[in-house]
C-alpha cells in the first residue's frame, strides 16, 4: 500500500471515529468529518500517483485528476461513478486486458492488499496498489494506486547495463572521494592492477602510483577540486605483481546536487602494449631513416661512380675513336698505295711479293682495329642489328667467297654442302658475314697446307645449323670452355705460331647471341681438328627467284681489283686532308679514273676553292685542325649559291663507329666510307653521287 493509500485509509477511520465520539453533536460531527476529507482531497491531489476509491457496491466514491490524467477517463465518465465502466476504459489501453479484468476481479474477492505491474499497449509499465477499507471491521470498499513506473523501469535497465558495460569493461573503472580513498572498483581494474574489489575499497589510490611519484595524485586532486578534467594523461602505474604499466588516464569530478566536487571517477586503459608498438615503431623509424640515409649514401656514391664510370666509358671510346683514327690514317696510304703500286707491271718478282706482303699485313692491322672497336661496341651494349629476311645460303656463300683466294694460296680444300631445304632467318647480313668469315678464317689459319675446311648448311627442325669443321690443328680439351672468351690464346707464349688478340671468337659469339642463336666449339684434341656450329633460329620467308648473280660485298681479305674498271671521266672532285699522304693518294686515284681532282688541306680552304672551283663531288676528313669535317658539311649547306650548298659529299675518315657514321649524316653527307678504303669502293661511291647528282642531307 502507498502512503497516499494508507492515509486515506486513516482519514476513513478517522471519519468514522469523529461520528462515534459521544458528547458531539450532529453539527460538530460534521464540521469535523468535512475537515478530515478536504485533508484527505487535498492528500490526493498532492500526489504524483492516480488514486482510485471503490465502495463495496463498485460505486466510485473518491479520485483525483492525477487517475484521470494517467488512464485518459473522460470527465462525464467519471462522474458516472460505475467502476465498471472506468475499468473497461482502462482494459481498452492495456496489451492484455483480459489478465487485467480477471486479475480485479481476484483482488477484490480477498482482504489483502495486493501489488502487482501492468503493461499499456503503447509500452508503458504501470505499477498497481490497493488496499481494502474497513470499517469497524466490516469491509467497506477498496483504495487502487496506479503509478507511471516506465521511465524508472528504464532508468534502471540503462543503470543495469552501465554497470555490466563498467564490470565488464577492459578498461579500469574507478571512483574515489577527494582523500584518494577508492569507493568502486571494477573488473576492467582487477584484471589491470590484479587487485579485487575487496582488496582496494577503502584504500587509498596513492597504492598504485610507483613511490618517486606519489605527488601525482595531490596535483590531479587539486585540478578535480576546481572542477577540471583530467583527459589522455599518460603516466606509469604498478600492479600487484610490481609491474610497472602505462596507462592513460581520463578523470573527471563528480558533484554532489549543490554542484561541489565530492569525488572522482578515472578510466585507466592499460597501453602498456602501444607504447611498446611506438617505441619499437621510433626504433624502426629510426633504424629505416639511418637505413634511407644509408641507402642514399649508397645511390649518391652510385651515381657517382656511374657517372665516373660512363665518363670514363665516354674517354675509353674517345681513346678508341682516336687510335682507330690515328691507325686507320697511315693505314689509309699503306693499302691505298699499295693497290695503286700492286696495278702496275714490275719486272722485279721480289716487289711484287713485297707489296703482297704490305697489303696482307695492312689488312690484318686493320682487321685487328676492327675487332677492338667490334669488341668495345659489344662491352657497352651499343652493337645494333639491321634485321631483315635473308637467305642463309647467300650469306655463307659471300663469306666463302671472300677467303676462296686465301685457302687458295695455303693449300686449303674448301668443300661445300647446302640443304636445299634449308630455309630463311632473321639477321643482319653483314654481321652474319663477318661471324661466317671469322669462323672460315680461323679455319684455314690453323689448317695446314693440304688439309680439308668443310662447310655444312643444314636444317633442323626449327632451326638451321651452319657447321664449319676443319682438319688442322684441333683444340685442347683444357681449353675448349674457354675458347669464346675475350682474349683468350690457346697459346699465349712469346713462341706461338699464330697472332692474333683473342677477340675473334668472343664476337662471333657475341653476335650470334644477338640474333637469338648460339654457338658451340667441338674437337676430339690436339691435332684431330675441330668444328664450330652456329645454331639460327629459323622464320617464314621466301626469297625472292633467283635475279641473276649475286653482288658480294666488299671482301674482308683475299685479292682486291688493283684495276678497276670505273671511269670518272668528266667529274671534277675536290678532296679534302690535313694528311699530305692522303690528298696525294686521292689525286693519283681520281686521276687514274679520269676524274679532275681538286685538293685542299684544310676545311677553310676547301670552302674557298669550292666557291671559285666547279665542282661535282666533295671527299672530305672528319678530324682536321681548327674546323673539322662536320662543320664544313654545315657550312657548305648554308651557303646562298644554291648548286654549291647542294653538291654531293662523302666523308673519307678514319672515325668508323656507327655514331661517326650517324652525325656524318646528320651534318650533312650523302656517305660515309671509313679508312682505309678500297679504292674501287671510293671510286664507284663518287661515281654513284656524281650521276645522278643526290640530294644533299640537312642537319638535324
Amino acid at each position: 500500500m502507498t502512503r497516499i493509500s494508507e492515509k486515506a485509509h486513516r482519514t476513513f477511520e478517522r471519519t468514522e471515529s469523529i461520528q462515534a465520539m459521544p458528547g458531539r453533536n450532529s453539527k460538530e460531527g460534521a464540521k469535523e468529518i468535512t475537515y478530515a476529507l478536504a485533508i484527505t482531497r487535498a492528500t490526493l491531489e498532492a500526489t504524483a500517483d492516480g488514486v482510485l476509491a471503490v465502495d463495496q457496491t463498485g460505486k466510485i466514491i473518491s479520485w483525483n485528476n492525477k487517475f484521470l490524467e494517467l488512464w485518459a477517463v473522460p470527465e462525464d465518465l467519471i462522474s458516472l461513478r460505475d467502476v465498471a465502466k472506468v475499468r473497461a476504459c482502462i482494459a481498452r489501453q492495456l496489451r492484455w486486458p483480459e489478465d487485467y479484468l480477471s486479475r480485479v476481479t481476484e483482488i477484490e474477492t480477498t482482504a489483502e492488499k495486493s501489488a502487482d505491474l501492468i503493461e499499456l499497449a503503447d509500452g508503458r509499465q504501470i505499477e498497481r496498489y490497493s488496499e481494502p477499507i474497513s470499517i469497524e471491521g466490516v469491509s467497506a470498499g477498496r483504495v487502487w494506486s496506479f503509478r507511471d513506473v516506465t521511465a524508472r523501469n528504464e532508468a534502471d535497465l540503462v543503470s543495469r547495463r552501465l554497470a555490466a558495460i563498467v564490470d565488464n569493461s577492459d578498461d579500469a573503472i574507478i571512483g574515489k572521494d577527494l582523500n584518494s580513498i577508492i569507493t568502486s572498483w571494477n573488473q576492467g581494474a582487477k584484471k589491470i592492477f590484479g587487485y579485487t574489489a575487496e582488496e582496494m575499497i577503502g584504500t587509498s589510490v596513492k597504492r598504485l602510483i610507483p613511490a618517486d611519484n606519489q605527488q601525482e595524485e595531490d596535483e590531479i586532486l587539486a585540478r578535480l577540486r576546481r572542477g577540471e578534467h583530467v583527459d589522455h594523461f599518460e603516466t606509469i602505474r604498478v600492479t600487484k605483481e610490481g609491474r610497472h604499466l602505462h596507462v592513460s588516464l581520463t578523470i573527471s569530478p563528480i558533484k554532489d546536487a549543490s554542484g561541489n566536487v565530492i569525488g572522482a571517477s578515472k578510466i585507466a586503459r592499460n597501453i602498456t602494449d602501444r607504447k611498446l608498438a611506438e617505441a619499437a615503431l621510433t626504433e624502426a623509424r629510426k633504424t629505416a631513416e639511418a637505413a634511407n640515409a644509408e641507402k642514399a649514401r649508397l645511390l649518391e656514391s652510385e651515381r657517382l661512380a656511374r657517372a665516373e664510370a660512363e665518363r670514363a666509358s665516354r674517354m675509353k671510346d674517345e681513346f678508341l675513336a682516336t687510335l682507330s683514327h690515328e691507325l686507320r690514317t697511315p693505314l689509309n696510304a699503306v693499302l691505298g698505295w699499295s693497290t695503286i703500286l700492286r696495278g702496275r707491271e714490275h719486272p722485279d718478282q721480289e716487289i711484287i711479293q713485297g707489296l703482297d706482303a704490305i697489303d696482307r699485313n695492312a689488312r690484318v692491322q686493320a682487321q685487328i682495329i676492327d675487332d677492338l672497336l667490334d669488341m668495345s661496341r659489344i662491352i657497352s651494349g651499343k652493337v645494333r642489328l639491321e634485321v631483315q629476311p635473308l637467305d642463309l645460303p647467300a650469306i655463307v656463300l659471300e663469306a666463302i667467297d671472300t677467303i676462296r683466294a686465301g685457302a687458295s694460296a695455303k693449300g686449303v680444300r674448301l668443300q661445300t654442302l647446302i640443304d636445299p631445304l634449308n630455309g630463311a632467318v632473321l639477321g643482319d647480313p653483314s654481321r652474319l658475314q663477318q661471324v661466317f668469315w671469322n669462323l672460315l678464317n680461323n679455319a684455314i689459319k690453323f689448317t695446314p697446307k693440304g688439309g680439308r675446311v668443310q662447310i655444312l648448311l643444314q636444317r633442323i627442325n626449327s632451326h638451321v645449323d651452319v657447321s664449319i669443321i676443319d682438319t688442322g690443328e684441333g683444340i685442347s680439351p683444357d681449353f675448349l670452355p674457354y675458347i669464346f672468351n675475350r682474349f683468350q690464346q690457346a697459346d699465349p707464349s712469346t713462341t706461338r705460331r699464330h697472332g692474333g688478340l683473342g677477340l675473334g671468337l668472343a664476337i662471333v659469339r657475341s653476335l650470334v647471341e644477338l640474333h637469338g642463336g648460339s654457338v658451340r666449339a667441338k674437337s676430339g684434341g690436339i691435332g684431330k681438328g675441330a668444328t664450330f656450329i652456329v645454331t639460327l633460329p629459323l622464320t617464314v620467308f621466301h626469297p625472292p627467284p633467283d635475279e641473276g648473280e649475286r653482288e658480294h660485298p666488299k671482301s674482308r681479305t683475299g685479292e682486291r681489283p688493283v684495276a678497276p674498271d670505273i671511269s670518272l671521266e668528266g667529274i671534277r672532285v675536290l678532296a679534302i686532308d690535313d694528311d699530305a699522304d692522303a690528298r696525294s693518294l686521292l689525286r693519283i686515284m681520281l686521276e687514274a679514273a679520269g676524274a679532275t681532282a681538286y685538293l685542299a688541306g684544310s676545311a677553310r680552304e676547301g670552302l674557298d676553292k669550292l666557291s671559285r672551283l666547279p665542282v661535282d663531288v666533295v671527299i672530305c676528313d672528319i678530324g682536321m685542325p681548327e674546323v673539322d669535317g662536320y662543320s664544313f658539311i654545315r657550312d657548305v649547306r648554308r651557303l646562298g649559291d644554291r648548286e654549291k650548298s647542294e653538291v654531293a659529299a662523302v666523308a673519307l675518315t678514319a672515325y668508323a663507329r656507327l655514331q661517326d657514321r650517324m652525325e656524318a649524316m646528320r651534318a650533312g653527307f650523302q656517305n660515309h666510307l671509313p679508312k682505309p678504303v678500297e679504292p674501287s669502293e671510293l671510286l664507284a661511291v663518287v661515281r654513284s653521287l656524281a650521276n645522278p647528282r643526290s640530294k644533299p642531307g640537312r642537319e638535324e
